[in-house]
């Protein structure tokens, strides 16, 4: 009798990288929840396309920085069973020079970033060990370790999850659970070709170009699956030969 698919639950999908990283999974055999916190309409219409190749999807949409909501949703998740994998793909960005950061700029991308993995990751991992099989992948940026002006905010959000990647892995390794980070550098997207043009992309990136998010999905593919048993405790950059 054959198992049911691996339920995998990617946040902020409705952007360009959370649906690259979807479709990759789907692609894969997992059944995929697919996460918004404010774009009901484009998870919705990511659930249909994989669903119309075959694969299997479901959404749900509440605001990982509010932990009361985010618990009371991944409760509802675990109704129908254990959640295996999980990427933490939610960020933001709100950008600025230090001397002129807003309060409420420094807490919403770190509560974004930071918080929602905990508020996300912390319900749904004692029935992922009890499975003893998992993969957490976490999203970071080139940022985290090489700093980048007027992302202070950003840089603190994505190094403290780096962070907690490294301590997370060694407390459920012997569960079979592995936690690794994906460091990006300019992947393109709406948001990224909108501050960065040709010439600057020539000029920091090795590779002359920026990435592509469906090179960034198979990195996560391969975390997340079975030939990636033996790595845990790693973030791995992918960003075209940035260097700090």
């Amino acid at each position: 009798m054959s198992q049911p698919p691996r339920r995998a639950l990617v946040t902020g999908a409705s952007g360009a990288l959370g649906g690259a990283i979807a479709r990759r999974l789907a692609a894969d055999g997992f059944a995929l929840i697919l996460h918004a916190s404010s774009r009901p309409a484009a998870v919705q219409a990511l659930a249909s396309e994989i669903a119309a190749g075959g694969g299997r999807a479901e959404t749900c949409v509440f605001d990982v920085a509010d932990a009361d909501v985010a618990r009371a949703a991944c409760e509802g998740l675990l109704a129908a069973g254990p959640v295996q994998v999980i990427v933490n793909n939610a960020g933001v960005h709100d950008d600025a020079v230090f001397p002129g950061l807003r309060a409420a700029q420094w807490h919403r991308v770190i509560d974004v970033s930071l918080h929602g993995f905990f508020h996300v990751t912390q319900p749904l991992l004692l029935p992922m060990l009890r499975t003893r099989w998992g993969r957490i992948v976490n999203i970071s940026s080139v940022a985290a370790r090489s700093g980048n002006r007027g992302q202070t905010n950003y840089g603190a959000a994505k190094g403290a999850l780096e962070a907690a990647t490294r301590s997370l892995a060694l407390e459920v390794a012997s569960r079979g659970v592995t936690v690794n980070a994906v460091a990006p550098g300019i992947i393109a997207s709406p948001m990224a070709d909108a501050v960065f043009d040709q010439n600057t992309i020539a000029r920091v990136v090795p590779l002359g170009r920026a990435g592509q998010p469906e090179e960034v999905a198979d990195l996560v593919g391969f975390l997340t699956g079975d030939a990636a048993g033996y790595i845990t405790g790693q973030v791995l950059p992918i960003n075209g030969g940035m260097t700090p």
